[in-house]
């Protein structure tokens, strides 16, 4: 008993030390506590611009592929389920800024009876509000709202980088799968072309002015590029499959699509990253979400430090009561206010404490996560970048080595049939113009696949003010 007094006494005292726990702010990339370089270190050979990132996948000169991007949105399970976290964090921020509020409930009884024997059967019927209130005086259910309210935050950002997600995976399946189809046009031309010297090796070898091997290696090669060529039509099947499954497309309707536009690469809309990595970075959902569990950390851990403290509530009724006895009624209104209940934890084996811990531990890895994010988005946009410039780069080089090849290869071919030349050195000739051929398709859908992963890197299509009118419901 001794102790319940000093408790009383230093509710004053536990006030002030509550009002003094503040929630921690969101982090903004390149602020002292979330630093980040002051500027690129990668190539910027881009036009344009980012504020034209808003839904990237309309720029690409492909109406089929944007289609496809939204048939996917639309049917996404980890969009459905970034929708359903959504849905619960709104239902959580609402229970929390319910709970800073007066609770007020109807309450309705009606009874009939004789209360003691010999007395007249009677009834009583009542009707009255009732309402309770706890006073947030340590600050633990305002914690609460804020914690629910960056939560909910978080939660959009994800749904945006789920959006994002789905289109930059379709995006990069779509474009495999053009650069598929053009390594199959190739395959096919090597074929008939290895076919064709097949055809004529054996009839000199026939002849006799063509040893018999060499009909068997002409006819070895062809039989290779057969190989090649089913080996890459059925990677461009599974490519048409996975799209498939990424849209939830009719198969048949969606070859038929396919078909208007074989081997054609889609063409994005340059830009250029002209800002300041820390302005790029805010535009990332993936960073904004990460901001915001950083701030719903840190109210945990107001929040926890908060109910280490007393917590009161203030009771109170009104209503009308009627009572019928012995054919007599009596009609009144009845109220209460109070109790007034102040609940002190005296004695909890240190759980209190060890949550507090807890959620301040909890609050400092967050802090780490989201600077490892920084580093990470920051690695990802700049990694873009030098494969931008890389590909840049090497097109001229690939495109003449390409083109050389195959003059080459014509020429060779030229003097193989007129024995000038022997199948070896054909073969030679053939391999380098399909090696360089294929090469090229390669980069060209490097180039575009980059593009898709830097669209990505710097936001993909989204920015946070985009929540402002959404949150603010």
């Amino acid at each position: 008993m001794s102790r319940l007094p000093s408790l009383l006494w230093s509710l004053p005292a536990a006030v002030m030390l509550a009002g003094c726990a503040s929630i921690e702010p969101a982090p903004m990339p390149g602020s002292a506590n979330a630093p980040v370089a002051s500027q690129w270190h990668a190539p910027l050979a881009h036009e344009g611009s980012v504020a034209e990132l808003q839904d990237w996948w309309e720029q690409f000169d492909d109406a089929l592929m944007l289609s496809l991007i939204l048939d996917g949105q639309a049917a996404s399970a980890s969009l459905a389920d970034a929708v359903a976290r959504v849905a619960d964090a709104q239902a959580a921020r609402v229970g929390s800024l319910a709970a800073l509020r007066p609770s007020l409930d109807v309450v309705i009884n009606s009874s009939r009876g004789r209360s003691e024997p010999g007395t007249p059967v009677g009834s009583l019927s009542s009707a009255g509000l009732q309402a309770s209130w706890e006073l947030d005086l340590f600050g633990a259910n305002r914690a609460g709202a804020s914690a629910a309210q960056a939560q909910l935050e978080a939660s959009l950002a994800g749904w945006h980088d789920a959006r994002v997600s789905i289109a930059a995976e379709i995006a990069t399946t779509y474009v495999e799968l053009r650069a598929c189809e053009a390594q199959i046009l190739q395959a096919e031309m090597d074929v008939g072309s290895r076919r064709e010297t097949a055809r004529l090796t054996n009839l000199m070898a026939n002849s006799g002015f063509q040893a018999s091997a060499e009909a068997d290696l002409a006819q070895a090669s062809a039989a290779q590029g057969q190989v090649t060529l089913a080996e890459q039509r059925a990677r461009c099947e599974y490519l048409v499959k996975a799209l498939v499954a990424l849209t939830a497309r009719n198969e048949p309707e969606l070859r038929q699509a396919l078909a208007g536009a074989t081997a054609q690469l889609p063409q994005p809309t340059a830009f250029r990253v002209d800002t300041v990595p820390a302005r790029v970075l805010i535009q990332r959902p993936d960073i904004h979400a990460a901001a915001r569990d950083v701030v719903v950390a840190s109210a945990e851990s107001v929040q926890a430090q908060a109910l280490r403290w007393p917590r009161v509530t203030l009771s109170g009724s009104i209503g009308s009561t009627r009572i019928t006895e012995g054919g007599i009624s009596t009609d009144g209104s009845v109220w209460t206010l109070g109790p007034v209940s102040v609940t002190i934890p005296l004695f909890d084996g240190g759980a209190r404490r060890a949550n507090a811990e807890a959620a301040q531990i909890r609050y400092e890895v967050a802090t780490v996560v989201y600077a490892e994010r920084l580093r990470n988005a920051i690695r990802e946009v700049e990694n873009a970048l030098v494969t931008l410039q890389s590909t840049a780069t090497r097109s001229n080089d690939a495109r003449r080595a390409a083109d050389g090849f195959e003059r080459s290869y014509r020429a060779v071919e030229s003097r193989y049939r007129v024995g000038n030349a022997s199948l070896f050195e054909l073969e030679d000739a053939r391999r380098s113009m399909v090696a360089a051929q294929v090469a090229l398709i390669e980069l060209q859908r490097e180039r575009v696949t980059s593009w898709i992963t830097l669209y990505r890197a710097v936001g993909g299509g989204w920015a946070a003010d985009q929540l402002e009118g959404i949150v603010g419901a």
